[in-house]
């Protein structure tokens, strides 16, 4: 799994591959979390969040919007990122079981990302691994 920070006009953009879908969700939270800041200290607890979602690209923005959210709610940077995805069935929605460590932003000198967004995001199989680019509005 391995991700890259890419310039985009005036934001910045991540661009994530691995071989599973939550693998890739996780390259791309990590990609958030490395566009944040330099450096990641060792410090936080690890929290847990649940997101749900019609299709898989409106489950990643969600994801990633809900860790920005909890960034701006408990005042932590969220790191080290554990990610599992359930497919849906007939009755159900795609969904995202996930976990970070939550850095406290008084321990970084953190930049801050405003939002994801759906420009230009792509979420794909290629060359059978998994590959995502996502902008976020710094």
């Amino acid at each position: 799994m391995s991700y890259a920070l890419r310039e985009h006009t005036a934001d910045v953009a991540v661009e994530a591959t691995a071989p599973t879908l939550a693998a890739v969700f996780e390259a791309v939270a990590d990609g958030l979390t490395a566009a944040s800041c330099e450096g990641v200290p060792e410090a936080g607890d690890r929290f847990e969040l649940t997101v749900s979602a019609e299709s898989r690209e409106a489950l990643l923005f969600d994801y990633l919007d809900q860790l920005i959210y909890e960034r701006d709610v408990r005042l932590v940077l969220p790191a080290d990122h554990r990610c599992a995805i359930a497919e849906p069935d007939a009755n159900s929605e795609w969904v995202a079981e996930a976990t970070a460590r939550g850095v406290p932003l008084d321990a970084v000198a953190a930049r801050e990302i405003k939002a994801v967004t759906y420009s230009e995001m792509t979420l794909e199989r290629r060359d059978g691994e998994w590959y995502a680019y996502v902008v976020f509005d710094v």
